[in-house]
């Protein structure tokens, strides 16, 4: 970024803050407003204390859980402890209800003060005892007052303004919930003697939701089993209470959860127990009864003993079955193969011969292959192989059915054998299996009945020694000592941004919406190229409407600037005298003939010759700057001494001396041309001759020629008359003018309508002042207002 454009950065960055600077007494204001409000709130405000308490989760093992009666079984053993159902358990609504009705917050005592009314915890000044079932009260919504007349009676009423009914200590009062009694806790009733307390009675369930919603509870961390358990309440006591009977009821419900299920296993072993001894006593019944009977001592022995030997004989019989089948269908393949080709080996034979011989037959075949690569069959050499396969092959079939017949006759004798152990088994007397049966039922229900003793002393050890779910690590305490909400700091620290943001905002809107010209700054942005040559201030009803020639006020400062920059703008053209100055402005209103007279007043007072002429003759306003006891006529025409402008461009046996006024400004001296009677044709007189003649004498004759022109926008008098001037004052009025006004002079300038522009801003407020405002000397006589040091 260039240095310039730094420049310019900077310069756009102050004027925006120099916007919200100049109102420091509305930002002050906004946030001494704020403050005050904040001291209020905080006041009145009831203020809230931050409880927590802390729990340990423990997880329940086997040894010691009302479900370690059934571990074994291997159900119910998963998800029994996790932490997220812990928290909901601990947060159900039914825990709250529960809470809620053992230290009776559905009841609420408060004492109504002027402004700011008080809850009543723990120390209560009497006691509401119902007549009513409690499942009524629970459920009810009712409100009544009291007032404490003394320590024996008190007031009555159902409204808070209507009148009392006395009633005694003790007394049944009838009431909507049916019949109450009061009475005195005399510890605490002489405090409250005098005062009007409020009774609210609401339904419990509404109560625990309530506080249900309010108290937080969350793992400290995301693998922890310890929560945190935390709550906001008025009364700090009252939240401590809360968050101790919470856990209470918690364990509490934990405690008799575990005592239900484990009286309940209980019960369901020793019916178990008492059904199976009976099963148990009778099976051993049936097995006395059938060995006395039967005559039985061991029969199983008996049994096993033939079953082994039955065994060991199917297995030598399934063994010589296998050889059998293996060597007939070794000798089917010997007999069907034409050719030589190698035959399979290691098929299982126990026959060593036979895989021998095999062996070498599948060696001569393989070579006999190798040698038909090179040769053919009638080689000798296969020749001779030809001969030894043929003569192996024998060989091998021979053994096969020598094999054969000999396997045979072993399953012959191993089928017999077995035949007759299985008659000896099947000839066993049917009693051994009905024994068998008998003593496998009695097992089986001694080892039930003995696990169900076991289980039962496991059940009652565990329902003696039943613990809660959790470890109080932190009872309910306070976080802090002070209350958390509201935090003096933040209220305060709000009310400043608040009182800060208040009037930026208005400030900032009233910026966004303003299109209105407000400074010369505004103005040399927008006419860019052309001179603003001054920043005329605003001027008091109490102030001179005419600069003095010694005076040392803003006005008289910013006039002067405006005649040197005048000056310099003349001085710098060359051609002529340049000193017929034309004083115009876009609509009535905006300070023309205002900045006309001062600027021949501010001229005057160097002793140069000014001539001031009033050329708006369709709304003269000259007169009414120039009137009054500081005004004195010098000289006068020679006839009747009222004629003007009006009047000089309609007679033309009138010269400009006759029309000319000198006067006694204060101590300067002005000549003045009136602009005289309201014609009906102004436009056409200000386009005869006689103008232009009027201009040429004057202008010869005098140092300065101020011209009070028409409105440009309003009428087209003033651009009949622009030919004649060398200089344009064009009038804008700060907060007046409409910035898109000023393309209306541009434009004119731009067709050449308008020579030798430039702008003056009127009426500009102190706190919107250039340079020339802010460091002005104020040698002037006036006061300044104590608001606004």
């Amino acid at each position: 970024m260039e240095s310039k454009d730094l420049i310019n950065s900077n310069m756009n960055l102050a004027e925006v803050l120099k916007g919200y600077i100049r109102h420091w007494k509305w930002f002050l204001l906004c946030c001494g407003i704020g403050i005050f409000i904040a001291m209020i709130y905080l006041r009145y405000t009831t203020p809230e204390f931050a409880v927590q308490a802390k729990l340990h989760i423990l997880e329940e093992k086997n040894s010691s859980s009302e479900l370690a009666a059934f571990s074994d079984l291997e159900f119910l053993s998963e998800g029994v402890n996790k932490i997220e159902d812990e928290i909901e358990i601990l947060n159900s609504r039914s825990n709250f209800i529960q809470v809620v009705k053992d230290l009776q917050l559905n009841v609420k005592y408060t004492v109504l003060g002027n402004v700011k009314n008080s809850e009543i915890y723990n120390r209560r000044p009497f006691k509401i005892n119902f007549i009513a079932t409690d499942s009524i009260i629970n459920s009810s919504d009712f409100t009544f007052f009291s007032k404490l007349s003394s320590s024996s009676s008190f007031g009555y009423s159902l409204d808070l303004d209507s009148p009392s009914k006395i009633f005694s200590y003790g007394e049944n009062i009838s009431t909507p919930l049916g019949d109450i009694v009061i009475t005195p806790n005399l510890d605490y009733l002489k405090d409250y003697i005098g005062q009007k307390i409020r009774i609210n009675i609401t339904p419990v369930v509404s109560v625990a939701e309530s506080y249900q919603q309010k108290v937080a509870i969350g793992a400290t961390d995301e693998l922890s089993n310890i929560i945190t358990i935390s709550l906001t309440d008025p009364i700090p006591q009252k939240g401590l209470d809360i968050l101790n009977k919470l856990v209470e009821v918690y364990n509490s419900n934990a405690v008799e959860d575990k005592k239900i299920i484990a009286d309940r296993t209980s019960n369901f072993i020793d019916e178990r127990i008492r059904e199976i001894s009976k099963e148990l006593t009778s099976v051993d019944q049936s097995a006395q009864e059938f060995k006395t009977e039967k005559g039985v001592t061991d029969i199983a022995n008996e049994s096993n003993i033939a079953l082994n030997v039955s065994a060991s004989n199917r297995q030598e019989l399934e063994n010589a079955r296998t050889q059998l089948n293996i060597a007939s269908s070794m000798n089917s393949y010997l007999s069907e193969e034409n050719g030589f080709e190698v035959l399979p080996s290691n098929v299982g034979l126990s026959d060593g011969s036979i895989a021998n011989t095999t062996a070498r037959y599948n060696e001569l075949v393989l070579e006999r292959k190798r040698l038909l690569k090179s040769a053919d069959e009638k080689n000798p050499i296969i020749v001779n192989l030809d001969q030894q396969l043929v003569g192996l092959k024998q060989s091998i079939s021979s053994s096969l059915s020598g094999m054969e017949r000999n396997l045979g006759l072993q399953v012959n004798n191993l089928s017999g054998q077995l035949s007759r152990i299985n008659s000896k088994i099947y000839s066993a007397p049917k009693n051994s299996r009905e024994l068998r049966d008998i003593e496998r039922q009695q097992q089986t229900t001694e080892s039930l009945f003995l696990y169900l003793l076991q289980k039962r002393e496991e059940s009652q050890i565990t329902m003696a020694s039943s613990s809660p779910k959790s470890k109080i690590i932190d009872y309910a305490y306070l976080i802090q000592q002070g209350p958390v909400k509201p935090k003096k700091t933040i209220v305060y620290l709000a009310s400043l941004i608040l009182g800060l943001l208040v009037p930026f905002s208005i400030i900032y809107v009233n910026q966004l919406l303003d299109n209105k010209i407000n400074n010369k700054n505004e103005l040399e942005n927008l006419v860019k190229g052309i001179n603003v040559i001054g920043e005329i201030p605003s001027v008091g009803r109490k102030d001179d409407l005419l600069v003095k020639k010694d005076d040392r006020s803003v006005l008289s400062e910013s006039m002067r600037i405006l005649r040197t920059n005048l000056d310099y703008i003349i001085k710098s053209k060359k051609n002529g005298r340049n000193n017929i100055i034309f004083v115009t402005s876009t609509v009535p209103g905006e300070g023309k003939t205002f900045i006309s007279s001062n600027l021949a007043m501010i001229l005057a007072s160097t002793e140069k010759k000014v001539l001031l002429i009033g050329a708006d003759i369709r709304n003269p306003k000259l007169h009414n700057f120039f009137a009054g006891k500081n005004v004195d006529k010098l000289k006068v025409s020679k006839k009747t001494g009222d004629e003007g402008l009006t009047e000089y461009l309609f007679n033309h046996s009138l010269s400009s001396q006759d029309i000319i006024k000198s006067l006694l400004v204060h101590t300067s001296t002005i000549d003045i041309i009136y602009s005289g009677k309201v014609p009906p044709n102004p436009s056409e007189l200000l386009m005869g001759d006689r103008m232009k003649q009027l201009f040429e004498e004057t202008s010869q004759h005098y140092d300065y020629v101020i011209v009070d022109t028409a409105p440009l926008m309003v009428v087209t008098d003033t651009l009949l008359l622009t030919e004649y001037a060398d200089q344009i004052l064009y009038v804008t009025r700060a907060g007046n003018t409409e910035k898109k006004v000023i393309e209306f002079p541009m434009k004119l300038k731009e067709e050449g309508k308008l020579p030798g522009l430039s702008f003056i801003v009127n009426d500009v407020k102190e706190s919107n002042l250039g340079y020339g405002g802010k460091y002005g000397y104020h040698y002037g006589k006036g006061t300044t207002k104590w608001w606004k040091f």
